[in-house]
């Protein structure tokens, strides 16, 4: 019998819709960036276009908080378990060392269980950090009146800004490290195919092994 789908057809739409706003807004941000705010025109065509694909990530955002708590308890793939904390040290020396000498990942992925402990820190820190920081300073510099007089009153603008460009470059930094941890698959592209069909490609020759593997690790 089939295994469940590594990724559920929700999760699927909304990683390829998130990523094309990401992208959207990371190439729009670098062109203020690069231009500068202060000579940037509040109608300019790029900035417009950064603060729609801005509320559209805080929409796509807020779906995946309610799927997540909501979608057949999917929110449990991101927390840190009991014990996560003695793998990671394993699941590093594997990234870091023995990838590159043909090493066995120590960790399988399931519909159970989909995420190491190390992805369970990014993904965390991601959505539960990152996003929302640069969400809500990116809302308090929509120049909504009464609150645009009070942040510059407060001398807040430029502490907000600054915030604001970090996380772009943690986005940055997040964006290069999964482009490349997405290719270390059974194949280069076995977890991108993954994110189109749910199936990882060895899922198939695996079957039910992989299942009882994750199990026992999250058991452990």
């Amino acid at each position: 019998m089939r295994q469940p789908p590594l990724h559920l057809l929700p999760l699927r739409i909304w990683h390829w819709l998130n990523a094309v706003i990401v992208l959207a807004l990371l190439g729009t941000g670098l062109y203020l960036r690069l231009h500068g705010m202060a000579v940037i025109q509040p109608h300019d065509p790029v900035l417009l276009w950064h603060k729609g694909m801005g509320l559209a990530m805080i929409v796509t955002t807020l779906f995946w908080f309610i799927y997540a708590i909501t979608g057949g308890n999917q929110i449990h793939h991101y927390g840190i378990r009991k014990g996560d904390h003695r793998h990671m040290a394993a699941q590093a020396r594997y990234y870091l060392f023995h990838i590159f000498t043909g090493g066995e990942n120590p960790f399988r992925s399931s519909a159970a269980a989909k995420y190491n402990p190390l992805q369970k820190v990014a993904y965390t820190a991601v959505m539960f950090l990152f996003l929302p920081a640069q969400a809500v300073t990116g809302l308090l510099f929509l120049n909504i009146p009464p609150l645009r007089e009070q942040l510059l009153a407060g001398g807040l603008i430029g502490p907000l800004g600054a915030v604001h460009v970090l996380c772009y470059y943690l986005l940055l930094l997040y964006l290069i490290v999964h482009l490349y941890m997405a290719s270390l698959g059974a194949t280069v592209f076995s977890h991108t195919k993954a994110m189109i069909t749910g199936y990882e490609e060895e899922d198939a020759g695996r079957g039910q092994e992989a299942g009882v593997a994750a199990g026992k690790g999250g058991r452990a």
